[in-house]
């Protein structure tokens, strides 16, 4: 489903990058990159998403939760996902400039687990697909 909201992204312009959040076997949140539509640097996939299953669950903490997302997040993202306390992260492709652990991994909170390359082939192919659209 993260990746079905990537391509929502990337259907709109915006980098293809998809995240939801689950607790259970239901999804509670979800959202993609609206930087450009919203024209704000924050509208992140993962803040969209957090920003939505805080709303369902009616409070700030997520710490039942797993966020599925298609790329690494960001350092800023990565604060949100430990400022909201998820329990675990999944996600697809890697961000070597500018995914959190290029910072530190010690931004997440320390009880969340992170899962990393989970269909990262697909995640990467997308992020691939929407740069070599922008360089032509």
């Amino acid at each position: 489903m993260a990746i079905v909201e990537a391509e929502r992204a990337l259907a709109k312009g915006e980098v293809p990058i998809g995240a939801v959040v689950v607790v259970g076997d239901r999804i509670i949140g979800r959202g993609h990159n609206l930087v450009e539509t919203l024209v704000d640097a924050t509208a992140h996939a993962e803040m969209q998403a957090i920003t939505a299953a805080a709303q369902t669950l009616g409070g700030k903490y997520l710490n039942q939760c797993t966020l599925y997302v298609t790329v690494e997040p960001c350092a800023m993202c990565a604060g949100a996902i430990a400022w909201s306390q998820v329990r675990r992260v999944v996600y697809g492709a890697g961000d070597d400039k500018r995914g959190y652990s290029t910072f530190s991994e010690r931004i997440m909170h320390p009880k969340t687990e992170v899962v990393r390359g989970v269909l990262r082939e697909e995640c990467e192919a997308l992020m691939t697909q929407f740069f070599a659209t922008l360089r032509k």
